[in-house]
């Protein structure tokens, strides 16, 4: 079984494959790893997110990603609708997915973003510890959670049950 870094790797590395719709800054054509880019300055063509990023990263495209400020705003404002101990859905990726465009901002708008973000942190994790505490992971609160979010879930189940088994002892 991976641990939760080498999970949130993996997971990663499948987001970086998928294609990310980008405005060349300027007439380009590029031959990486056998795939030919090739667009025209104010064009806006879908490409690999890796190829996305390492272009990006030379100032030849914008990437005109989702809007995660916007999402992330909905997911605390989802959160805080929700009862005590329910869950809000967030997408799988959703994590990766933050992280990536928060690579992309300026110093300012990182620190406003993360601070958000913790935000929404605190509150699922109190939720996700008190559901792990109580029941194993069961299809409808999979389904809300993240991928990051799911391996927390089970990590505290198993250390849970062990604690409980500690005090309480096996049954005879």
């Amino acid at each position: 079984m991976l641990d939760i870094q080498n999970l949130v790797r993996v997971h990663s590395i499948g987001n970086d494959l998928h294609d990310v719709k980008v405005e060349f800054n300027k007439d380009l054509k590029i031959d990486i790893s056998d795939i030919t880019v090739e667009g025209k300055q104010g064009e806006i063509i879908n490409i690999p997110r890796w190829i996305a990023d390492i272009l990006h990263s030379a100032k030849h495209v914008e990437i005109k990603d989702e809007d995660m400020f916007s999402e992330l705003k909905q997911s605390i404002v989802k959160e805080k609708v929700q009862g005590e101990f329910d869950l809000s859905t967030l997408d799988d990726y959703f994590y990766i997915k933050l992280k990536s465009y928060m690579k992309r901002l300026s110093e300012n708008d990182y620190d406003k973003v993360e601070s958000m973000l913790n935000t929404l942190l605190r509150k699922r994790q109190g939720k996700i510890v008190h559901l792990a505490d109580s029941s194993k992971l069961t299809p409808d609160i999979s389904q809300k959670l993240s991928i990051e979010e799911r391996e927390f879930f089970n990590q505290i189940y198993e250390i849970s049950t062990k604690f409980s088994k500690k005090i309480v002892g096996d049954k005879k």
